[in-house]
């Protein structure tokens, strides 16, 4: 079957990402990039690339089947539609549209159309997830009742349109919409009872520059997710706790660790000095009763993205990035909105 001629909307950092990657791929043919920016047109043309005088003039384009759109959050809605309504099938970069309501009638649109609409959540093949996941499914630390899952930086927001509220910036829709996503993924069957977040603002007044945000799902386990951009010292990208281990990612090169017990009757411990008193409670356990083990590496291949969407568009296979993932993702993104704004825990109710 041909190629799917593409086109990218927005020629960026994703945008470019998206265009370097599309044209090492057999099943896809990069058609060419459009931008508002000038500049960014005459980037495309001298590496080769054609560069679309406007969108309308991509919408008009018959063989193209295909548009990323990689611009700012907040145009990601009206741009989806107009292609959809163009015939035209249609992968948005995270986040997918800045409310409920708006993804709600770009998912009636694609339904009216007939076209594929997605979004494009790559992070779903970071081999530290696919890893931690792995962990949890095989039951290798027991009942897992604890997951804290970080991304921390020290230099604030980038200073581009990431920092500006009224083009949909933020760590909630920026680095947030990753990791909330591979929570609800990884806890896929589990339904999420509630959350309770706090937004800083740390460097940054317009919008928040980092969160942190404490989900409850209906099985009882706790999973922390936590972005900041403030932090000179940054803690584990991963930490996991079950009833017989922990198991630790300190970074995304997946350098880290699992500590498991095979001895859980031998508990007795002797007391250890700790500050100016001493402890049993807290002593550690000795080499008799754990053992460390490396982690087990998982390796993702992210291509399998645009291999779907290859398959969705030519043989109606079922897309990865379901709506119902889409809009569940957004519907918490609105509950750490309202929890921080309240200061309340809010209850989540699954569709």
């Amino acid at each position: 079957m041909k190629p799917i001629r593409t086109v990218v909307v927005g020629y960026g950092g994703m945008g470019g990402w998206h265009a370097d990657r599309l044209l090492k791929m057999e099943k896809f043919e990069l058609a060419g990039v459009w931008d508002i920016d000038p500049a960014r047109l005459d980037a495309a043309r001298e590496r080769g690339i054609r560069a679309y005088g406007s969108f309308e003039e991509v919408l008009g384009d018959e063989t193209v089947e295909l548009l990323v759109i990689a611009t700012w959050n907040d145009v990601h809605k009206p741009l989806c539609i107009a292609a959809m309504r163009a015939g035209k099938n249609v992968i948005s970069e995270k986040p997918v549209t800045l409310s409920v309501a708006d993804l709600d009638e770009m998912i009636a649109v694609s339904k009216e159309t007939g076209r594929l609409f997605t979004v494009h959540q790559n992070r779903r093949w970071d081999e530290d997830y696919l890893t931690m996941r792995a962990i949890a499914e095989e039951n290798r630390l027991g009942k897992v009742f604890r997951i804290e899952s970080r991304v921390q930086g020290s230099r604030g927001i980038p200073g581009d349109w990431r920092k500006e509220a009224g083009h949909g910036g933020g760590m909630v829709y920026d680095w947030g919409v990753h990791l909330l996503d591979q929570a609800l993924t990884f806890c896929d069957g589990d339904p999420l009872c509630s959350v309770y977040a706090h937004l800083t603002h740390i460097t940054n007044d317009e919008c928040d520059d980092g969160f942190v945000c404490e989900m409850r799902f209906l099985s009882g386990l706790r999973y922390m997710v936590e972005v900041s951009t403030n932090n000179f010292i940054s803690l584990p990208r991963w930490y996991i706790l079950g009833e017989n281990g922990s198991a630790v990612v300190e970074d995304w090169d997946l350098n880290g660790r699992m500590t498991l017990v095979h001895n859980w009757d031998k508990i007795d411990s002797v007391p250890v000095k700790a500050g100016t008193g001493i402890t049993k409670t807290m002593a550690p356990r000795t080499d008799e009763t754990i053992h460390d083990e490396p982690l087990p590496a998982v390796h993702g291949r992210w291509e399998q993205y645009y291999d779907n969407i290859y398959d969705v568009i030519r043989s109606g296979a079922a897309q990865t990035v379901t709506h119902r993932q889409m809009r569940r993702c957004l519907k918490l993104i609105e509950a750490i909105f309202r929890s921080a704004e309240t200061e309340q825990v809010i209850a989540f109710t699954e569709d």
